[in-house]
This record gives structure tokens, C-alpha cells and sequence, in this order.
């Protein structure tokens, strides 16, 4: 039978619930468990995908996508079926930790419960019966979370509850861990609470009051924690964990410690020095299995990992971020840690430079910056300042990597400038343009729902050889993820295009869609865009290759 970790937060929201549910992921894998993740989302939404990154974060984006089809209807209804591939950014986290491809079904949302329920309420599935909360919507809950269990055949599935303890959203969910640990043995479950331990500059000390609250809010719902982590500015004392304890019901050694650290990467290290992985497995009734030295698995292994983040380096590269989201650097996690991955495995600093384009002097900030990394988006706000990032780029010869958004404007940018077709623009931010050098893909133009219905997930990208996209890859066949509705118009490669330098480095199987353009290293160092998201796929043990020269490239810049 599977073994099931609950995990809950206190306090407030963005203490780092999401990094301790993959730390406490890798622990189990140390041990040889297989192991996986699942998020729930107490908001309406079906999916992240409608939501601004500036609320909510990055919107992570899965290999595989999932036709969600509560009542099993044939073929694809657009009132009854969604497509889900845009997942909570905490995936991201769970997937660089686990190193595993995480399935949509994984991350349940109150939208889908409440969909599913009114669907099957409306074709009779509930005929007779006065549909309720309890047991119909619990019911499904804890369907969803012992069917993924046994279906993937998971040694740990480690559930973490979004939002915080109390909310009146999440009320349904944590009914549903209390039945959940109600009808299985009390070895086969574990809850975890995270909970912020703040620091009073005031008296110099840390304080536990909100930790004490937090509990009992969450004992009022019938949850009784197994452990707590205890996130704070430093390191818990011991006499801390003591009181802790005291109010709490939870054994002193139960009391974790999760002070603020350089990486993420070392957090499961932090929780091994305190026990943590040990005392779960005595809590679990697990057995140990042997895991191969040569794994990332291996705690060695990831320890060597982990230092490679913790090192302070002789050079620091500045990388220039401009665009639309830069209020919340959540908007771009995984671009922030697929930069420090190839960064780390360089052996150099980084150091991220955020610039708002909309600001005047923007350009400024660009000349400071040893290379540039344009970011993707949507809509037309900003979108002026980001082409100029790349014309600025194109013209001072600064490497440059433009990710799906910045891959396309990086292309309206050479259009106006290097080819004098001075209204060349995107269908997205001028539907009326008369030159649409970036244009809605064929198969968008008969969508009306905005949720669900871009290009999504993984898809196979054809490399031309030859190019730098080749040398990073050393491959002509790769699999990279997606999620666009416009795409580069390649009717305007024309001859005079190449005899510019501008290439056409990938496309897809059919050759129809552009995956990724670049100059040609004769007139620039390093100037690559991708329709495609590297970002997904790149991990702290292997960073993704087209991020890896990007560093390298202004590496050799620079010297």
C-alpha cells in the first residue's frame, strides 16, 4: 500500500511550503522510494493558465497534457473536457528536486472538484441524492489522491495543500486528509505542518506565537501534526523546539528547523542533519532500500549537487530580465533557476538584473548588463521596450537568449531594423498590422475559450545542424515544451533575410511551425530565440544545454 504525507502551511502563504514538499521528496528517494508529488489549489480556477504571473507566480508547464473529462464524453467537448498542462509553479520545484516528469492529474484544483460535481450533477449521476460537500466533493478528493498512488504504483505520495490553515477555501481539502487518515492505518499516513517562526528585531528573538495559533487552527479541523518545519530568518535553538513542542502535541525531535539559506538545493541536506528522513521512515513503518552511488538519488550525490549553489565564485555575470511580470520575480522561477543552474555548473555568480520596459531609461540598465535574456509574456503592454531590448542586443553584439515571447520579438525586431519593414509587427499586439512577421498559428484561429487551449506541452523539435542550437544539443532530435497560440511567420524568410545572418535553427516534425531562430555566429556572439520553454526541463544536477551556452557565450564575451 502506498504511504501518504500531508502537507499543510501556517501562518501566511510563501513561506516555501513547495520546496519543503520536494525536500522532503528527496529524503524518500535518498531511502530508495519511489516517490511523487501532488498540489492542491483551493482557488476556482480549472488551472493557472488564465492567471497573471504578477498574482499568482509562474505558470509551470507539463511534458504530457491531460484531456480532463469528468463524465467521459466522446471526443473533445469544449463544455465538458479541458485540456490541463498549466500547472501551479510549485511543479516546477517538485520536478527539479524528484528529477521526474509530474502528470497534470497531480495538481487538484477547487475548480475541477466543482466542475466535475455540477457535470455529473447535471447527467443524473447523483439521481435520487441531495448533492453536498460531504461526502460527494471529499469523496472525490480522495479519489483523485489514492487512484494517482496506485496507478503510478508510488511508494510516498506527498500531497501539499495550498494557501494557509484556516482559509475558508481549503476547509474542504483538509476534511478530506482527516477522513483520508481516519480510514487508513495511522503508519500509513503523516502530517506535516509549515509554519513561519518570525524574528522580533525588536527584542532579538525568535518567536513562537504563530506557530502555537497555527496548530490549534489546525487541530479545530481534526488535524493533529506529526511534524512541524519551522521556517524562520535563523536557525531554531533547541529551547525553541522545546516550547514548540510543549503547545503543540509534537515530540521535541519532530520540531524542524528551516532557516533561510543561500540555495534551495541544500534544504534536504538541513532536514537530514536533523533526522528528518529517519524519523519520517520510523513514523512510516519504511524500510530502507539500497540506492546506486552513481544516482543523483544518492545523498552524496545530491550533496555534490547542493555545494556547487553554495559556493561564492571569482566572476559574477550580470543578466539583464526585461519585461512584463518584473513586479513578481515568481513570474519567472524557472528561468531564474535554469540561469543559476548553468551558472553554478560554470562555475560563476549570477547575479539577475529585472527591468520594467515600460520604464524611460531601461536602455541604460541594458548597457550595465553582460547579456540578456528576453522573457516571455502576453499582450501588448510593454511589448514596445522589449523590442527595442532586442534591437539593443542585435546592435551591440551582447548575447541574447529569447525565450517563446522574446524569440518572436527578437524576429520583429530585426524585421524593422536590419530589413527596413518599419510596421512589422505580431497579430497578438497589432491585429490590423500589414506586415504580421509573428502570426496566430492555423489551428488557433477557430478557439473561442481562453483556458486550456494553446499549444501546449511537449513536442518534438527538429534541430538544423550546423547551428548554435546544434552545438548546445549535439543532437538533430530533441523534445522541449510549448505554450503559444502566435508563432514565427516564416513566409517572410526571404534570401535577403539570410544573407543578413538570420537563420532558421529548428522547427517542428511538420516544418510548418519555426521552433527557434538565431543569428549566425560571423556577425554575433550569441543571439538564439526558442518558441520553446528550456527553462521546464533544465535541472540543478543538468542544466539545460541551450542555457548552459548561453553562459558560456557571455563567458567568452566578456573576456
Amino acid at each position: 500500500m502506498p504511504k501518504f504525507v500531508f502537507v499543510t502551511g501556517g501562518v501566511m502563504s510563501g513561506i516555501g511550503k513547495g520546496v519543503t514538499t520536494a525536500s522532503i521528496g528527496k529524503l524518500c528517494q535518498f531511502r530508495g522510494f519511489k516517490v511523487s508529488a501532488l498540489k492542491i489549489d483551493p482557488y476556482l480556477n480549472v488551472d493557472p493558465g488564465t492567471l497573471n504571473p504578477i498574482e499568482h507566480g509562474e505558470c509551470f508547464i507539463t511534458d504530457q497534457v491531460w484531456h480532463f473529462n469528468p463524465i467521459h464524453d466522446e471526443g473533445f467537448n469544449p463544455y465538458t473536457t479541458t485540456k490541463i498542462g498549466e500547472l501551479d509553479q510549485d511543479f516546477g520545484t517538485y520536478e527539479r528536486f524528484l528529477g521526474d516528469f509530474i502528470h497534470p492529474s497531480h495538481n487538484i484544483t477547487s475548480g475541477q472538484i466543482y466542475f466535475e460535481t455540477i457535470l455529473k450533477e447535471r447527467k443524473g449521476n447523483y439521481l435520487g441524492k441531495t448533492v453536498q460537500i460531504i461526502p460527494h466533493c471529499t469523496d472525490m478528493i480522495k479519489n483523485r489522491i489514492k487512484d494517482i498512488a496506485i496507478k503510478e504504483n508510488i511508494d510516498v505520495l506527498i500531497i501539499e495543500c495550498g494557501g494557509t490553515v484556516g482559509d475558508v477555501e481549503s476547509i474542504i481539502f483538509l476534511e478530506a486528509f482527516r477522513q483520508l487518515r481516519l480510514e487508513y492505518p495511522k503508519e500509513d499516513t503523516a502530517l506535516i505542518h509549515v509554519t513561519l517562526v518570525p524574528f522580533s528585531e525588536a527584542v532579538g528573538e525568535l518567536k513562537s506565537k504563530p506557530t502555537q495559533h497555527s496548530v490549534k487552527e489546525l487541530q479545530s479541523a481534526g488535524l493533529q501534526p506529526d511534524f512541524i518545519i519551522c521556517r524562520s530568518k535563523i536557525e531554531i535553538p533547541a529551547e525553541l523546539k522545546q516550547k514548540i513542542s510543549l503547545f503543540t502535541n509534537v515530540p521535541p525531535d519532530h520540531v524542524i528547523s528551516n532557516p533561510d539559506i543561500k540555495s534551495i538545493y541544500s534544504v534536504p541536506l538541513i532536514f537530514e542533519e536533523q533526522r528528518l528522513g529517519d524519523l519520517l521512515g520510523y513514523h512510516l513503518n519504511l524500510k530502507p532500500k539500497l540506492v546506486e552511488f552513481s544516482n543523483v538519488n544518492n545523498y552524496s550525490e545530491w550533496k555534490k549537487t547542493a555545494d556547487l549553489y553554495m559556493q561564492k565564485y571569482d566572476q559574477t555575470l550580470k543578466i539583464a530580465m526585461p519585461g512584463k511580470y518584473v513586479d513578481n520575480k515568481d513570474s519567472y522561477v524557472s528561468i531564474n533557476e535554469a540561469l543559476k543552474h548553468a551558472c553554478a555548473h560554470e562555475q560563476v555568480n549570477l547575479e539577475i538584473v529585472f527591468i520594467d520596459t515600460e520604464q524611460e531609461n531601461f536602455i541604460q540598465e541594458l548597457k550595465n548588463c553582460d547579456g540578456i535574456l528576453l522573457t516571455p509574456g502576453f499582450g501588448t503592454r510593454g511589448v514596445e521596450g522589449m523590442i527595442k531590448t532586442a534591437k539593443f542586443a542585435i546592435e551591440q553584439k551582447v548575447p541574447y537568449l529569447g525565450i517563446c515571447f522574446g524569440a518572436q520579438l527578437f524576429f520583429v525586431a530585426f524585421m524593422r531594423y536590419q530589413m527596413g519593414i518599419s510596421d512589422a509587427n505580431s497579430n497578438e499586439i497589432d491585429p490590423n498590422t500589414p506586415n504580421p512577421v509573428v502570426s496566430m498559428m492555423d489551428e488557433q484561429h477557430k478557439i473561442v475559450n481562453m483556458g486550456g487551449t494553446m499549444r501546449l506541452g511537449g513536442q518534438t523539435v527538429i534541430i538544423k545542424e550546423g547551428t548554435l542550437l546544434h552545438q548546445s544539443y549535439k543532437a538533430t532530435e530533441i523534445r522541449e515544451r510549448f505554450r503559444h497560440r502566435y508563432h514565427i511567420n516564416q513566409n517572410y524568410f526571404n534570401e535577403e533575410v539570410k544573407s543578413k545572418g538570420l537563420i532558421i535553427s529548428a522547427y517542428d516534425k511538420t516544418g510548418k511551425i519555426v521552433n527557434a531562430i538565431e543569428l549566425s555566429e560571423k556577425i554575433h556572439p550569441f543571439m538564439v530565440g526558442t518558441q520553446f520553454h528550456p527553462e521546464y526541463c533544465s535541472r540543478p544536477y543538468k542544466p539545460s544545454p541551450i542555457y548552459l551556452k548561453f553562459i558560456q557565450a557571455i563567458k567568452e564575451n566578456i573576456k
